[in-house]
């Protein structure tokens, strides 16, 4: 198959992206352009069946070019950073629900699968836990408004054109290649850096946390499944973690005896805190297969090799807003 995924160029987009060329699959990446054509995580990936195209997500020209030719869409450009939709609420609006727009469009008009992507985040505080699909939306932040209006407007494109339109909505994906505006590389980067205290936000919510290479079979396998048609399929492993039991987990593997503190600065507006997001993902392995394979430890594991081989990139003295 020839697919199209946009952010390609960034942390859960790069491995699909080498999923999809790995499976056998034509692909061409979507990467936001710039002056010196950098192809940010698939730099110097010359993959003879990969084809690097640089747009705008929020520019209808661009994508509307993008879809021609291909047969699906993996849908995950968007601004992800929760503390900034505080700051530039426009921003995400622009990014995440227009964008989207531009995707299912041009999808409409093409006859293109579009797998579209989600957020646990949408969900807010579980008011039950496992959170299923059929859990009440209720978001608790600028970001996750947005996302929940993309999701609506992909899900009103399938309802109301037929286009193909899966809905695949991962709870937290961690991995190398994230950035430290995530909970794990914060926690890994201070803590390999030296320092003797992790400065963290709220310890107490709960997350579930799938590795990166899971999250990627997850989306193709779901996105893929002429079962989650029309659907919203969640994917998670149904495990949940405090934060501040995670900071203490990875603080043991790495061998550090640095103190764990809430830092005001980093702490979200009291109303906007997610508590507790735990997954039920039975409906992904029902339509697809689908279940997690790496456990919480060989993927932190994993994780920390990779940071050390790359702690220039980041910035642990500072907040990564």
């Amino acid at each position: 198959m020839k697919i199209l995924v946009t952010g390609a160029a960034g942390f859960i987009g790069s491995h699909l992206t080498e999923k999809l060329l790995d499976e056998g699959h034509d692909v061409r990446a979507f990467v936001r352009y710039n002056s010196r054509n950098e192809w940010g995580w698939l730099e110097n990936n010359y993959h003879p069946n990969l084809e690097v195209y640089s747009g705008d997500i929020r520019d209808y020209d661009s994508v509307h070019t993008a879809m021609k030719g291909v047969d699906a869409v993996f849908h995950l450009a968007a601004l992800i950073g929760i503390p900034y939709s505080y700051v530039s609420p426009m921003a995400y609006i622009k990014t995440n629900v227009e964008g989207t727009y531009n995707i299912l469009q041009s999808a409409r008009e093409f006859g293109v699968r579009v797998v579209h992507t989600s957020t646990s985040e949408i969900y807010g505080t579980a008011q039950y836990v496992p959170i299923d699909e059929k859990h009440p939306v209720n978001p608790q932040s600028p970001y996750a408004a947005t996302k929940s209006g993309a999701d609506q407007l992909a899900l009103t494109y399938h309802r109301s054109f037929d286009t193909p339109v899966v809905v695949v909505r991962p709870f937290n994906t961690y991995g190398p290649r994230q950035s430290a505006r995530a909970i794990i590389p914060t926690i890994i980067s201070q803590a390999l850096s030296g320092v003797n205290e992790i400065k963290l936000g709220n310890l107490s919510p709960t997350r579930d946390l799938n590795f990166v290479t899971d999250t990627a079979s997850g989306f193709i396998k779901v996105g893929m499944s002429g079962k989650a048609i029309g659907k919203v399929i969640n994917l998670g492993t149904g495990k949940e973690i405090s934060i501040g039991d995670l900071a203490g987990k990875i603080l043991s593997i790495i061998g550090s005896n640095a103190t764990i503190n809430s830092e005001g600065q980093r702490l979200r507006p009291k109303n906007s805190e997610v508590e507790r997001l735990c997954s039920n993902a039975l409906l992904a392995k029902e339509v697809s297969g689908w279940e997690p394979e790496v456990s919480l430890d060989d993927g932190i594991k994993m994780t920390i090799e990779w940071i050390k081989s790359n702690l220039c990139t980041f910035k642990p003295t500072i907040y990564n807003v």
